[in-house]
């Protein structure tokens, strides 16, 4: 939050507002997990469990998770919610985050709305991203996974940069796993 307890924004495009997620934005997060569709290729726990979301988890867990991040990483790295400029609608989040599943470098995620797929947004962001750790935060390195079969995910990957790098078992979801990446060296070079 910034003084004016409006949530920090930490990133805009042309079109989209990436700004901090709040403890107020639960039933955001919930709705948007409610979605079989949006979480079909997610690894969360519920999905795993083959349940449906449960809202108490969000304010209790989710979010307080969120939050932290933020802290810890000097508002540098974390889950960003995705608002579009012209109607302040929430449409999901992006993930810029370190996480050992990538090695440690930085992971990018994106989840959005269905009604958000399919208008460049997940690129958009995820382009603003990347710039934006290898320009201002100098980051050594992007990497972001999917599920094999999600097809739309790894299209964005590649339309961004990332090069695809290794396929390997996931066991909790009994799938396949890419992983794509992309060095600072390689994204000066481009």
């Amino acid at each position: 939050m910034n003084h004016n307890d409006e949530p920090l924004i930490y990133l805009e495009t042309d079109r989209l507002l990436l700004r901090e997620f709040t403890a107020d934005d639960a039933n955001l997060l919930f709705e948007l997990d409610s979605d079989p569709e949006v979480i079909r290729y997610a690894d969360v726990p519920f999905i795993l469990e083959g349940k449906l979301p449960d809202y108490d988890r969000y304010p209790n867990q989710v979010l307080p998770r969120f939050l932290t991040a933020y802290q810890q990483s000097n508002h540098q790295f974390g889950f960003w919610a995705a608002i579009v400029k012209s109607t302040r609608q929430f449409i999901g989040w992006f993930e810029f985050n370190p996480d050992p599943k990538v090695g440690g470098d930085v992971e990018l995620g994106y989840r959005l709305k269905r009604e958000a797929w399919g208008h460049g947004y997940a690129t958009e962001g995820a382009k603003a991203l990347i710039a934006k750790g290898f320009l201002e935060l100098q980051i050594p390195r992007v990497a972001a996974v999917a599920l094999e079969e999600n097809r739309a995910s790894t299209r964005v990957m590649k339309k961004v940069g990332l090069k695809f790098e290794r396929e390997e078992f996931y066991e909790p979801l009994g799938r396949s796993l890419v992983l794509y990446g992309l060095n600072r060296e390689d994204f000066h070079s481009a």
